[in-house]
């Protein structure tokens, strides 16, 4: 999220009555910023003139809205510091990358390599055990049922035995 994204939704779940604690920043969670909007001078002056009393109800109003719009550049400049701390690791993990690769590491998997988990040579020896396909007489819901693999997978090691008998026959 953005520094923008993450104001607008402080101020959506603050205006739906949501408490929101924030652990490393403390100062930000919904119960101080209440308790700074409840700060605020209510008391309605009686001096005797008018002038004065507006004045002063002037500058209670401006005391007011200057601590609601204090409390609220806070909220803003916390979502803005969260905002620069993922921007700079960002750009601190591209350059580790970019300084790897300058060095000939390699960067996630090679590219084509097939990943082999363990279940998966038991699996297909089932397979070519049973299924009608290949040495059985089972249709592959039987298959599928017997050796007790998903769908997906059971069609995946079906098509990789396929292709390794094509490549053997070709050799």
């Amino acid at each position: 999220r953005s520094a923008e994204e993450g104001c607008a939704l402080y101020e959506t779940l603050y205006n739906r009555g949501v408490t929101l604690c924030f652990l490393k920043e403390p100062h930000i969670n919904t119960d101080t910023y209440k308790q700074a909007l409840q700060r605020q001078i209510n008391s309605s002056p009686e001096t005797g003139s008018a002038a004065t009393d507006r004045f002063v109800s002037g500058v209670m109003d401006a005391l007011n809205r200057y601590t609601a719009d204090l409390a609220a550049e806070q909220i803003r400049l916390a979502f803005a510091q969260a905002q620069k701390e993922v921007d700079d690791l960002h750009q601190r993990t591209r350059e580790g990358i970019m300084t790897a690769r300058l060095n000939g590491k390699q960067i996630g998997q090679m590219p084509g390599r097939k990943l082999t988990i363990k279940k998966s040579a038991p699996c297909k020896e089932q397979i070519k055990k049973y299924s009608r396909d290949f040495d059985g007489t089972l249709t592959d819901a039987d298959c599928i049922k017997l050796i007790g693999i998903a769908r997906n997978t059971y069609y995946k090691y079906k098509r990789e035995l396929r292709e390794e008998l094509t490549r053997n026959m070709e050799s």
